[in-house]
């Protein structure tokens, strides 16, 4: 029995729990593996008994058929091909489970680990990291949203600068970043100087965190204007072999951007697919168009970071914000909100590779195995990355919070 076996046990037994948090996260690595985060989020609600989860020869499947991966024993449905042959790097959580069934809210716990409330917006886990770990490459910022949509939420109550630099189109790379036609650097200088002293008085006087919070972050901006790391957001620079391998797709644009910003540096990176997963209807044809383009540029990115040494250094996330009715509706032909049970995903970052962790029943509809909440599985993110979860930090109301909302890390998932 392992030690955090007796521990569960343990609290099981005497108090009629099945985890004690904070001692389970006092198992927390000596040295981090993960640097950077890649977190993929295919909003909408993705389908999982015929992806990721599949139930062979059931008729949940709606006829489509489970094929083997290069993870021995794992199976995925037949609308990933390409990222079968990646599984081996992958370890899949099939027994995810939530009680959020609405789009806003299922995604704002995903994100934050915290239930949406109408007194407070908690900041998401990419601000966290940024705020508990800093920066790797100083020239660059520490989180950086691709192809976001307007409900993100963001940084949070932490101050401006640690919410993510939006990216809205990735092909077009960070807009406004140069000086403007006939403006030399000496001119920038000079009115940047000018701006600072115009505005002194007001800092002096208002001693609020976002004054200085926002004055920081249009220092960093500037630092980055003339960085040679600039170059990190210019997608064509990379070998048009690479860019074919990711596709043409927004998403695949954007996972080859978020590859060249960890690359250089960036603690965490988030990619929202921006097709919608929302299958109510015709859910066998929605499929059939949406997945061949989320299917290559995933592939493609755990293919190309683990060819360039940085998969080992990097975790790759994907998260949706809850599974799909194992049912087709006769009605409709397409699939209802589940958040019973549904699966996401890690690789690389000290993760376990070709690895399932837990189990839903023999329909999909409910976890019979390992369930894992969305604060335990973002707690397994903060742990690989090294934050301290029993830290707690204040909000401007002098309320606590952590990372993972106290959530139960994931221990079996970490190689």
């Amino acid at each position: 029995m392992t030690r955090k076996q007796f521990i569960r046990n343990f609290a099981r037994s005497c108090f009629g729990v099945s985890v004690l948090p904070n001692l389970l996260h006092a198992e927390r690595p000596e040295s981090p593996r993960a640097k950077s985060v890649i977190y993929l989020y295919l909003r909408g609600g993705l389908s999982h008994v015929d992806t990721f989860d599949p139930k062979p020869g059931r008729p949940e499947m709606a006829g489509v058929e489970a094929i083997n991966t290069s993870a021995d024993g794992v199976q995925i449905g037949a609308w990933f091909p390409k990222l079968a042959k990646q599984m081996h790097h992958v370890s899949l959580v099939r027994s995810m489970t939530s009680t959020q069934g609405v789009h806003d809210r299922g995604t704002y716990l995903a994100r934050t680990s915290y239930f949406q409330t109408p007194t407070i917006t908690h900041p998401t886990l990419g601000a966290w990291a940024f705020h508990e770990l800093g920066t790797i490459n100083r020239q660059l910022p520490g989180n950086i949203l691709i192809s976001g949509s307007s409900n993100h939420p963001g940084g949070g109550y932490f101050p401006t600068r640690f919410s993510p630099l939006p990216i809205p189109d990735p092909g077009a790379g960070l807009q406004n970043a140069s000086l403007p036609n006939g403006v030399t650097s000496e001119d920038f200088r000079r009115r940047s100087e000018l701006v600072a002293q115009l505005g002194r008085n007001f800092v002096e006087r208002t001693a609020h965190r976002n004054v200085a919070g926002y004055r920081k972050m249009r220092e960093e901006a500037a630092a980055l204007m003339q960085s040679e790391d600039l170059k990190a957001f210019d997608i064509s620079r990379e070998d048009p072999k690479t860019l074919a391998a990711y596709g043409s797709s927004a998403f695949g644009e954007g996972c080859v951007l978020a590859r060249r910003l960890v690359e250089q540096g960036v603690r965490w990176v988030e990619v929202e697919e921006s097709q919608n997963w929302d299958t109510h209807n015709l859910h066998v044809e929605d499929m059939r168009r949406k997945t061949p383009s989320a299917d290559q540029a995933m592939a493609a990115l755990l293919e190309d970071l683990h060819q360039r040494g940085l998969l080992e250094s990097t975790l790759v996330v994907m998260a949706t914000e809850f599974g799909r009715s194992p049912k087709i509706d006769g009605n409709t032909a397409g699939r209802g909100h589940h958040p019973a049970a549904f699966t996401w995903w890690l690789a690389g970052g000290g993760m376990k590779g070709g690895y399932a962790h837990g189990q839903t029943d023999k329909s999909a509809d409910r976890v019979s195995e390992s369930p894992v909440r969305m604060p335990d599985f973002n707690a397994t993110i903060a742990k690989a990355l090294g934050m301290d979860l029993d830290k707690t930090t204040l909000s401007p109301s002098g309320r606590p919070f952590n990372p993972g909302n106290d959530g139960n890390v994931v221990g079996d998932l970490f190689a």
